[in-house]
C-alpha cells in the first residue's frame, strides 16, 4: 500500500508495508525540486535514517531494477 501527498515544496509518497511475514517500518520518499529524500526509522536505533538521491540516481535506480547483472549508462534519448 501507498500514499501520496502534495505539500508546498515537495511530493511526499509513503510505502506502507503490509505484506506477509517481518513488516518494516514505513518508507517515505519527499521529491523535491532537486532531489529526492528516502527516509526509514532504524528499528535498531528507533532514529530516523535518510539517503538522497539525485534525479539521476533515481532514473538509474528504476532502470537498475528491470536489468541483468552488469554495468550500465543510460543515455538521454534528447541528447542524442
Amino acid at each position: 500500500m501507498f500514499t501520496i501527498e502534495h505539500d508546498f515544496d515537495a511530493t511526499v509518497i509513503t510505502l506502507v508495508d503490509d505484506g506477509d511475514g517481518t513488516l518494516r517500518d514505513d518508507v517515505t520518499i519527499n521529491a523535491f525540486e532537486d532531489c529526492i529524500t528516502l527516509e526509514q526509522i532504524d528499528q535498531r536505533t528507533d532514529m530516523p535514517v535518510r539517503i538522497t538521491l539525485s534525479f539521476a540516481q533515481a532514473r538509474d535506480l528504476a532502470a537498475a531494477l528491470n536489468l541483468p547483472e552488469g554495468a550500465y549508462t543510460l543515455r538521454d534519448p534528447a541528447k542524442d
